[in-house]
């Protein structure tokens, strides 16, 4: 597979039924976007590539396994594609329980194709603002794990709001030396002011110090507040 299938989107269509996935993929690529279809959850399982990004078109009633049992085996195995029920058999507890599951939508046939592409675009949407979080999170933590022990301690101290001569005083240490540990400490990790150093403690989740009342917004889903990928 080349890079270019692995990374467009591609929207996973399980039915076993032979003309309504005909009819799917026809819809969904006259929208210009990938599609590939199976007719059973084993089939989409053989063929299932959690690398690559998109959606899961997903019918209840499945030979052998449903596609609830699906749903329930990707989330254990940490699988977090979005994926969009479609029953000709639904009703409104089995709507609930795949919502509260983390369904994108459940859609009763017929329904109109108008729904069903706007869902697909959301769960698209859905799934690569989660994409682009956990390349996010891998870069962060390869940015913490270059800290020695030592920086990993200054950190600490600084967030919790210490200054450099009290972090001194703390380590037994020159303020001098502390600044320097500091100046390593923001270069490493691509940062130039205590906000991006927040930033990063708050998005690792392995500093446990982060004040509560932090000194800026929130940062949005999707959009990381500083640029990552520079060294």
């Amino acid at each position: 597979m080349t890079t270019e299938n692995i990374t467009e989107p591609t929207i996973f269509v399980v039915d076993d039924d032979d003309a309504v996935r005909n009819a799917l993929q026809i819809l969904i690529e006259s929208m210009g976007i990938r599609v590939a279809t199976f007719a059973s959850v084993q089939a989409f399982l053989d063929g299932y590539d959690p690398a690559r990004p998109g959606c899961l078109v997903l019918d209840v009633r499945l030979p052998r396994m449903s596609g609830l049992e699906l749903q329930e085996h990707l989330r254990r195995q940490g699988i977090h594609i979005p994926v969009i029920f479609i029953s000709g058999h639904g009703n409104v507890a089995m709507a609930v329980r795949t919502m509260k599951a983390g369904a994108v939508d459940f859609l009763e046939k017929p329904f109109d194709d108008q729904v069903l592409l706007e869902s697909i675009q959301r769960a698209v949407e859905q799934d690569r603002q989660a994409r682009a979080d956990d390349r996010w999170h891998v870069q962060i933590k390869e940015r913490l794990d270059q800290l020695s022990r030592r920086e990993a301690e200054v950190l600490h101290l600084l967030i919790r709001g210490m200054s450099n001569k009290v972090i001194a005083h703390e380590m037994n240490l020159s303020t001098k030396t502390v600044e320097t540990h500091r100046a390593h400490i923001m270069r490493k990790l691509g940062v130039n002011s205590m906000a991006g150093l927040m930033w990063i403690a708050l998005a690792s989740g392995e500093y446990l110090d982060v004040p509560d009342q932090l000194p800026f917004p929130p940062r949005p889903t999707g959009q990381p507040p500083m640029n990552l990928t520079a060294g």
